[in-house]
């Protein structure tokens, strides 16, 4: 077997295990989730680095749900100074700073993902959800942050709801020589699992009585006069819209 399908064999079967071991997790987040959607909150999805795209993936995308909210910082992305946001994400007192420009409160749902769980951003980030009585969804490796803590406080520690993802400790899974490893899994996980939620609460919503506010692709019939009236009713609510 070659690097590359070692990769996505063993994301494959990572998606696999994940699928069996949190079914009932994302059941019980979706209802949630849902129900809180149904009553008028919305989901806010918080990450660092890397899994700051795990709040791009949510936001406004075909097969989406409108009333998804990103969390976006410059400051704890990559794009303008990877090394400057590495070290932001370990400060502390930086998460309540980022999430204080958003109104989130006890009607609503904050995602937070951390594939190492540990660092001072995305464990604050689940703090502050609490605090503010929104419910805190957190989406973590659990075996990568027993190994990282180190007597750390881990998000997975702050979750109404944990979703392991079952990234293993440093995240890569292909070999390339001994000691070496490529190929993050992360966010293949991470993506997937968020999306599992989401399809969930979409499908929850529906099975209640209550629409599900999913955005059609642009290229589809149909999808301009949706995706106009869910944009009216949250972009109020989203700063990102």
């Amino acid at each position: 077997m070659n690097a590359a399908s070692d990769y996505l064999a063993k994301a494959v079967s990572l998606l696999q295990i994940a699928s069996r071991r949190e079914a009932a997790t994302l059941a019980a987040a979706a209802e949630v989730a849902a129900e809180a959607v149904a009553k008028g909150g919305l989901i806010y999805i918080f990450g660092t680095g890397h899994s700051h795209m795990m709040a791009e993936e949510g936001h406004f995308r075909a097969g989406g749900l409108a009333c998804v909210v990103p969390v976006l910082s410059s400051a704890v992305m990559l794009h303008e100074g990877a090394l400057a946001s590495t070290q932001l994400e370990r400060l502390t007192g930086l998460a309540d700073i980022v999430l204080s420009r958003y109104p989130i409160g006890p009607a609503d749902v904050l995602i937070v993902f951390s594939t190492s769980g540990v660092n001072a951003a995305p464990v604050e980030a689940a703090r502050f959800g609490r605090a503010r009585g929104a419910k805190v969804i957190a989406v973590t490796s659990v075996a990568y942050s027993t190994a990282a803590a180190k007597g750390r406080e881990r998000l997975a520690d702050l979750g109404d709801f944990v979703l392991d993802t079952g990234a293993p400790p440093g995240d890569a899974v292909a070999t390339i020589r001994e000691g070496v490893t490529a190929g993050p899994v992360s966010t293949v996980l991470g993506a997937a699992l968020l999306n599992a939620l989401l399809v969930e609460v979409a499908a929850d919503l529906e099975r209640k009585g209550h629409p599900a506010p999913v955005y059609l692709s642009a290229n589809m019939p149909g999808a301009a006069e949706n995706n106009v009236k869910l944009t009216e009713i949250y972009k109020a609510h989203n700063p990102h819209l």
